[in-house]
């Protein structure tokens, strides 16, 4: 627990426009209490944040900020396997947040990683769960930057990319495979035996999967598996997998495994 004064000075420094990590550093707090406290006064006192906002714009859409391509073209993967937009129904704040498991901290940091570059004049915040970790992000202008949303789960309802992020998926589909891979796909290495010689050798090789509910999504990973010349096929009805020589090596060369 924190005692008022503490939670008084982080939130006028909050309203004045500081970032979350000097807050936390100057009061000693994590920064994820920071941003959770900056939150809630927020959905309370919008009007209190509006100076901050307009010196510190970061909505692409409605701002016309320069938005930072590959780290959404990344984004909109994980988004699509592992993420969710969320909006309170009393206030204009919505979060996003990706679910990750916590067996790759590495994903983990790319997710917090994205989410930066993607807006950064939010903060990444962390909520442990049971075996993941929430990467989320509070902002007002989610639903601007992620169309896809609607109610119920994504397998649901229609999900296509809008024009102006079909070009970023264009030009970075790499970035957008990976955050495929790193949200519902995984690398994994099979092995099987043969007689050679009159001696049973083991034979390993290497393929990449991804698995979705979503028709949709999976046509936009293999939609972009085309793009870059990766042969796939479908495993079954809802699994995908890459396992020719030539088209691992590009994988492995441009995604590669979880981490």
């Amino acid at each position: 627990m924190h005692n008022p004064d503490t939670k008084a000075r982080t939130i006028a420094m909050c309203r004045a426009g500081l970032p979350n990590a000097e807050i936390a550093r100057r009061v000693d707090i994590p920064k994820g209490t920071v941003g959770n406290w900056k939150f809630h006064d927020r959905a309370r006192h919008p009007e209190l944040y509006a100076t901050t906002r307009a010196k510190n714009p970061y909505c692409p859409r409605c701002d016309r900020v320069e938005l930072d391509q590959p780290a959404y073209s990344y984004l909109l993967g994980l988004y699509l396997g592992d993420g969710c937009v969320t909006k309170s129904p009393k206030h204009r704040v919505q979060t996003l947040t990706i679910a990750c498991c916590d067996a790759w901290p590495g994903l983990i940091e790319a997710a917090a990683d994205a989410l930066s570059a993607v807006a950064p004049a939010c903060s990444v915040v962390r909520v442990q769960r049971t075996g993941m970790t929430e990467v989320k992000m509070y902002s007002s202008h989610w639903i601007c930057m992620f169309p896809q949303h609607g109610p119920g789960m994504k397998h649901t309802r229609k999900i296509e990319l809008a024009a102006w992020q079909t070009k970023i998926v264009e030009t970075h589909p790499w970035e957008f495979i990976r955050g495929l891979i790193h949200s519902d796909g995984c690398r994994i290495t099979n092995w099987t035996e043969r007689p050679v010689a009159g001696e049973r050798k083991r034979y390993e090789y290497t393929r990449y999967f991804f698995t979705n509910t979503s028709a949709d999504i999976r046509d936009l990973y293999c939609w972009a598996l085309d793009m870059v010349g990766v042969e796939w096929r479908y495993s079954n009805s809802r699994n995908i997998s890459v396992a020719k020589r030539a088209s691992v090596a590009l994988m492995d060369l441009n995604v590669g495994p979880k981490f």
